[in-house]
């Protein structure tokens, strides 16, 4: 990055945070006191402590703070100020009041504009830039993903009841396929993390990010445990159709795919005993049932020819008995107890 972009954001910093503060925008001056373009220096922890502090209140107070958040992550076309938005955004879901939290789940895919949509996020005015551009994409699908999962569990991962093994044990199993199926999908979604390396290999901001993302996968792997347990409960009680197990295999594949794509992040030893163990109960499962249903397909064979056998052996002795005991010339005509045949 050339000296002359950095000065150019300098000025801009500075001239934005004037504005804020003659303005007595308190939430906008502590959002861009926080998101500098500074391309080596992540969001500073008082900052960020102090955007939560002007943003806790009223629904209406939540709201316009979000706003302002978004509207600077949306509008900026430099690699830094986006990540360190997106930064502030994972600040408000790990540690914002519930109203915040709240404002914030709304935002992604509603209905309306998703402002967390940076795929086509492109900052080209330098090298280092370009290499930042990739982890703004990643970083805010990892975002969305996180937000959707969470709608869908109810809570924010990170954030989640003490009760976790006794609320999936009241879930049906359509439910928590789709919560297991979200979660599969963050874990994916982590594993798609750019390359570490080139000009960002010591960026403070990436670091950043990159710690932020140890910590996410550690949650969902946490919440994947304990689906996968509560699954291998039902498996073991036969509580789980047909077309429900294809669908757990299907993820547990995904899971497994895994593997092999987070030596970077956090590998888990015992998630994937647990996910091949599973995976191997349900196929032991559907061995047993072939061969169940191959030995009563003999056994109706079997019956079939039996009762095949039998109307035969009926027909014949009808037949001998219609031709040799009625009209039979050895043993006479049958006599019957009438008077007109007297």
């Amino acid at each position: 990055m050339t000296k002359l972009t950095q000065l150019v954001g300098i000025i801009k910093d500075k001239a934005s945070q004037t504005k804020a503060a003659l303005l007595s925008q308190r939430t906008a001056l502590s959002l861009l006191r926080a998101t500098t373009h500074h391309f080596n220096a992540p969001p500073n922890p008082k900052h960020l402590h102090t955007l939560l502090s002007d943003a806790d209140g009223s629904r209406a107070t939540a709201s316009a703070a979000i706003e302002v958040l978004m509207d600077r992550l949306t509008s900026t076309n430099n690699a830094a100020v986006a990540l360190k938005c997106l930064i502030a955004v994972h600040y408000i879901f790990r540690h914002g009041t519930f109203i915040l939290q709240d404002q914030l789940s709304v935002y992604p895919s509603t209905g309306g504009r998703n402002y967390l949509n940076l795929s086509n996020f492109r900052h080209v005015s330098d090298s280092v830039s370009w290499e930042l551009s990739s982890w703004v994409r990643w970083f805010a699908q990892h975002m969305e993903n996180l937000l959707c999962s969470s709608r869908i569990l109810g809570f924010f991962i990170g954030n989640s009841p003490e009760n976790r093994e006794e609320r999936v044990s009241g879930l049906t199993n359509g439910y928590l396929l789709s919560e297991f199926e979200s979660l599969v999908r963050v874990m994916e979604g982590v594993c798609k993390m750019p390359d570490i390396g080139g000009l960002t290999k010591e960026n403070k901001v990436v670091d950043e990010i990159l710690r932020l993302g140890r910590e996410d996968w550690v949650e969902v792997v946490s919440e994947v445990g304990v689906a996968v347990a509560e699954f291998r409960e039902r498996i073991k009680g036969g509580g789980l159709k047909f077309g429900e197990r294809v669908e757990l295999v299907c993820c547990l594949k995904r899971v497994e795919e895994c593997k092999e794509k987070v030596s970077v992040v956090v590998i888990e030893e015992s998630l994937w005993d647990w996910v091949a163990e599973l995976k191997d109960g349900i196929g032991k499962m559907y061995r047993e049932e072939e061969e169940e249903e191959e030995e009563e397909e003999e056994e109706e064979g079997s019956n079939k020819l039996q009762k095949k056998e039998v109307r035969k052996i009926r027909f014949s002795e009808s037949d001998r008995f219609s031709r040799s005991r009625i009209l039979s010339s050895d043993d006479g005509l049958l006599q019957f107890p009438s008077g007109r045949f007297l």
